[in-house]
């Protein structure tokens, strides 16, 4: 199955709202489901095996450092793209393998520049 898609996982629904519209106004993205636990993310990413996951660093039930790995032995190519409310959560997202970050507090232009550039495989 060729990954494609977005899994909005973050555990305020508003968040993923505004994702949703922000990314479903731009070519060529498609959303492949929502989550809002960590749990709902495993199930999501199991049946659709997405592109690309746009995953709060706070998401409830499993440590983000563990939930990368679980996500990435169903879906070995899913790209992650870490959202936090803290920009000190950087450096920890980054060193547990994800390929994005983004703080909430940067513009909608910011998270569509880096969706872009790592499904592009190009640096954020």
């Amino acid at each position: 199955m060729k990954p494609e898609g977005i899994i909005l996982a973050d555990p305020h629904p508003q968040v993923r709202s505004a994702l949703r519209l922000l990314l479903e106004q731009a070519d060529g993205l498609r959303i492949a489901g929502e989550a809002g636990t960590a749990e709902e993310a495993i199930t999501r990413v199991r049946t659709s095996c997405p592109a690309l996951i746009l995953l709060d660093w706070g998401l409830p039930g499993v440590s983000p450092g563990n939930l990368i790995g679980m996500l990435r032995d169903w879906c070995p190519d899913l790209l992650v793209i870490a959202l936090s409310s803290r920009p000190e959560s950087r450096q920890p997202a980054l060193a547990a393998g994800v390929d994005g970050f983004v703080s909430k507090g940067e513009p909608p232009e910011r998270v569509l520049s880096v969706v872009r550039s790592v499904l592009k495989g190009s640096d954020p």
